[in-house]
């Protein structure tokens, strides 16, 4: 796979996510978990999103139970990023991250980064206009540590 723009995924609602609808933009791929104590995460991530989708950048959360600290229903999910971290991002439908039923979007992201496995929730990848991963960022990467690397894909 060339870029994340071959890739589809399924909204909260049900609604197909296709991620070619995100040429030309600056997109920031997370995979959350609601009761996780880097869920404080998702307010700085809904800052930036609201900051700068203007210049075309946006956040996609991607939730994740495979280490156990995601909500029992997607439903649920949704409302407590919502009520809890003020999240208006794209939330997908959870993901398996890691194993025989990755999602393949993370089968791209973590061969393009070469890193492997995903080691805990809220690990953060920085994808181009183009597309292509620039950055891989650990889950315990705060967000703003990210910023200055976001700015710099917005000017290109």
């Amino acid at each position: 796979m060339a870029s994340i723009y071959e890739f589809k995924e399924t909204e909260m609602n049900g609604d197909l996510l296709d991620l070619s609808d995100y040429k030309g933009k600056v997109v920031v791929i997370v995979n959350t978990a609601s009761k996780c104590g880097l869920a404080p995460q998702l307010e700085t991530l809904e800052a930036f999103y609201q900051k700068y989708k203007a210049q075309d950048f946006v956040v996609l959360g991607l939730p994740s139970n495979q280490f156990h600290q995601e909500l029992k229903e997607d439903s649920e999910t949704e409302d407590y990023c919502q009520v809890h971290y003020g999240v208006t991002f794209p939330m997908t439908k959870r993901v398996k991250v890691n194993g025989k039923e990755e999602d393949p979007l993370f089968t791209y992201l973590k061969d393009a980064s070469g890193q492997g496995r995903i080691t805990w929730n809220f690990t953060k990848f920085l994808v181009g206009r183009d597309g292509k991963l620039i950055e891989r960022f650990k889950p315990t990467t705060k967000p703003e540590k990210m910023e200055d690397a976001i700015i710099a894909a917005l000017k290109k």
